[in-house]
């Protein structure tokens, strides 16, 4: 299993697209991914303000499916080192707390002025966008991310996505670069 650590923040797991591909990519092991409960808490919360469409006990059994699929994810015993840190939003200290424990190297967030760089330089962790992991990723071992794309599109089947509506998708979810990587390889995907 790969040494190189990410913590997902609530947001990046918000969004469903971005869910599925970050979690397609967490099976690949070129990357540890880690949460937690207090995340999985955060992001349902969320999709239930927002869609009253989805059921609880669908979220539920994405949450269990998350944990039971991805290798040793969830990062416990964070809890004490919450109140020792500063961030600009203390209800993001948790996930700071979560990656410091959980031995991160980067923490993936949309929420990048949450988490400043001279917050996180004690902990020699750093804050990326998602669109900035994934292309990370692709420029360290592309046919992976491109064969992670292409599963997380296979199972888009209520209507299938062709591979230039897929990189819409993605390019709506914030991640223009990735989409413009992926479209290097799209007879991959």
């Amino acid at each position: 299993m790969a040494q190189y650590t990410a913590l997902y923040d609530a947001c990046v797991l918000y969004p469903a697209p971005l869910r599925d591909l970050l979690l397609q990519l967490a099976t690949t092991d070129l990357f540890r991914a880690r949460w937690t409960d207090t995340i999985h808490d955060e992001w349902i919360k969320n999709v239930c303000a927002n869609r009253a469409d989805l059921k609880m006990s669908d979220l539920k059994r994405t949450r269990e499916l998350m944990d039971q699929n991805v290798r040793d994810c969830l990062v416990t015993g964070y809890e004490p080192l919450i109140d020792t840190l500063s961030l600009p939003d203390k209800n993001d200290r948790h996930v700071l707390a979560a990656a410091i424990q959980g031995r991160a190297d980067v923490i993936v967030t949309f929420n990048l002025k949450d988490f400043p760089k001279e917050s996180l330089l004690p902990y020699n962790i750093e804050a990326q966008h998602p669109d900035e992991f994934i292309a990370h990723l692709c420029d360290l071992a592309p046919t992976f991310v491109y064969t992670a794309a292409k599963t997380v599109r296979a199972r888009l089947k209520n209507p299938p996505k062709t591979v230039a509506e897929y990189l819409a998708i993605l390019e709506k979810q914030g991640l223009s670069k990735t989409a413009d990587l992926l479209s290097d390889g799209k007879e991959l995907i």
